[in-house]
């Protein structure tokens, strides 16, 4: 499936259908309000300099709306209803900040035109757009059914199971590439488990994964692990997150992970398990603020910078920065940067944990880390799309290699962007052990499970906290 393709199409044409509905507004202005207001004409309305000038802003306006809304995050698999109740919910706002900004400066001669222009605006907006995007996703969702559209998924599974999988994926436009069997089946359909080609792509066992993933062009993984095998399962799938697809499991009757509360997908059983409950118009949302925060305290904090920057020069020999690398979305390595509150040859001591007395933080580091200001230069790995003002803190490989020999479900928390403040950092703080850093993975996975705008302002609201307060030690 061309994602990027599918989503240009429905930004195009919610570019098309605002123009066309806003430039019928202006006729029906004209005839309501404008003639009276010195126009002789209806095109010396429609040419001169102001209605042409938000001729050209309304569109970007909804484009921008509609893109706060989520509508383009997900191009393929949308549902009809959630379509509708979208398209209705943001064009019943955007019309009426339209209305209020832009409406109300006419001088009509009546009251009741306002009624007139409000609801043939709201009419003509909501069918136009939601009948171009009806089309679009129609069009979509035919080519899927045709099979000519698909997704490529490895399964994981029992090959007993093959057939079923086989017949239903299809339907919801996936497409099998390979087998994996787990349950000593002998493969798919009695297929042997030796990583050969099959009617559905390459089939192996469990130890060809890692081979099979390397060398398959694989966008999603969908698990299967039958009504068995429970323990052996859940490990099984911690291990799958190492891979950074999205992951999906099938979901029978008395299998092991039946009591997760089941959503379908198009009456399909499959639970996605690497997702969280986070809406699509807060990613957005939360994205845009990230920005704007990262662009405000970059300039407006400019004093604040250049004096810690002398303050680290004074306090020891060494550059002003620190650069570490991390392990940030989706497994992607990064560079992180800090003002340095630890001696310049600390770094030659390898890969070690600062506890609460290190002899290694400077004396003006100590206070840089109390009151958390060593870190605020992440504000431009933010503006770089490294970080997140909020999200779990970015670790060093060589950390995580070991945190996940105990907890392998951490890998769970490269599917968001970390932050350069947590819920872990917030309620636990700093850790100086991997026993710890385990402990303080629980409020890292209570957020990814529970992540919303309102939780980023409280985790937020307690940082600014533990700034002011000078607890960050």
């Amino acid at each position: 499936m061309d994602r990027r393709r599918q989503t240009l199409t429905y930004i195009a044409a919610d570019l098309a259908t605002a123009a066309v509905a806003w430039f019928l507004l202006n006729v029906i202005r004209y005839y309501e309000v404008a003639q009276y207001e010195g126009f002789s004409s209806l095109a010396g309305y429609l040419s001169s300099h102001r209605v042409v000038a938000v001729q050209i802003l309304i569109p970007l306006f909804w484009l921008a709306l509609y893109y706060f809304s989520g509508y383009y995050n997900r191009p393929f698999g949308k549902s009809r209803i959630d379509e509708l109740f979208n398209t209705v919910a943001t064009v019943a706002i955007g019309v009426t900040f339209i209305f209020f900004v832009v409406v109300l400066n006419d001088l009509p001669k009546s009251f009741e035109i306002y009624y007139t222009i409000y609801l043939s605006y709201g009419g003509m907006q909501l069918f136009l757009t939601y009948v171009c995007r009806s089309m679009t996703t129609g069009y979509a969702a035919r080519r899927i059914a045709r099979g000519e559209w698909a997704l490529n998924v490895l399964v994981i599974g029992i090959g007993s199971q093959a057939a079923k999988i086989r017949r239903e994926l299809p339907k919801v436009g996936y497409r099998i590439i390979g087998f994996v069997d787990f349950g000593g089946e002998g493969g798919c359909d009695g297929a042997a488990a030796d990583g050969t080609a099959g009617a559905d792509g390459a089939r192996g066992s469990v130890g060809d994964l890692p081979r099979l993933m390397d060398t398959l062009p694989v966008d999603e993984l969908i698990f299967a692990p039958g009504v068995v095998h429970s323990d052996e399962s859940i490990r099984l799938l911690y291990s799958l997150y190492h891979y950074k697809r999205p992951i999906k499991i099938w979901v029978e009757k008395d299998n092991p992970f039946y009591t997760v509360d089941v959503r379908t997908i198009h009456g399909i059983p499959l639970i996605e398990v690497t997702d969280n409950n986070f809406s699509e118009a807060g990613r957005n949302i939360k994205w845009a603020l990230d920005m704007t925060a990262a662009v405000l305290v970059l300039t407006l904090f400019a004093p604040l910078y250049a004096w810690i920057a002398i303050g680290v020069k004074r306090s020891s020999k060494g550059p002003v920065f620190f650069r570490q690398e991390r392990i940030g979305y989706m497994g992607r390595p990064f560079t992180i940067y800090k003002f340095r509150s630890m001696y310049a040859d600390a770094a030659g001591q390898g890969a070690l944990l600062t506890d609460r007395d290190d002899p290694r933080v400077t004396p003006f580091g100590r206070f840089l880390r109390k009151y958390r200001l060593d870190e605020i230069p992440q504000f431009w790995n933010i503006l770089k799309g490294d970080m997140s003002l909020v999200g779990p803190r970015p670790e060093q490989r060589y950390y995580i290699d070991r945190i996940v020999r105990k907890a392998p479900y951490y890998y769970l928390l490269h599917n968001v962007r970390p932050g350069i403040t947590s819920w872990g950092m917030v309620k636990y703080g700093y850790a100086d052990t991997v026993d710890k850093m385990i402990e303080r993975l629980d409020y890292d996975m209570m957020y990814y499970k529970n992540m919303s705008l309102t939780l980023d302002l409280t985790i937020l609201f307690y940082t600014v906290k533990i700034v002011f307060t000078g607890k960050g030690v």
